[in-house]
């Protein structure tokens, strides 16, 4: 491969926008992690005696 300037810059850019399209995912990869936390924490010992999912309706 030759080492000339053109292809370092054709590389560079290159670098460039795949480093922009990354840094794109990082909102959305941390929103769902934080997502996953909060859902992960709500753990009960006791289950309800109370059915929360089933509303009034098919009652």
């Amino acid at each position: 491969m030759s080492d000339s300037p053109q292809k370092r810059h054709e590389w560079r850019a290159i670098f460039y926008v795949q480093a922009r399209v990354a840094i794109l995912f990082v909102p959305v990869v941390a929103s769902l992690l934080i997502i996953a936390a909060l859902a992960g924490n709500e753990r009960k010992s006791v289950p309800d005696a109370i059915d929360r999912t089933v509303t009034g309706a098919v009652r």
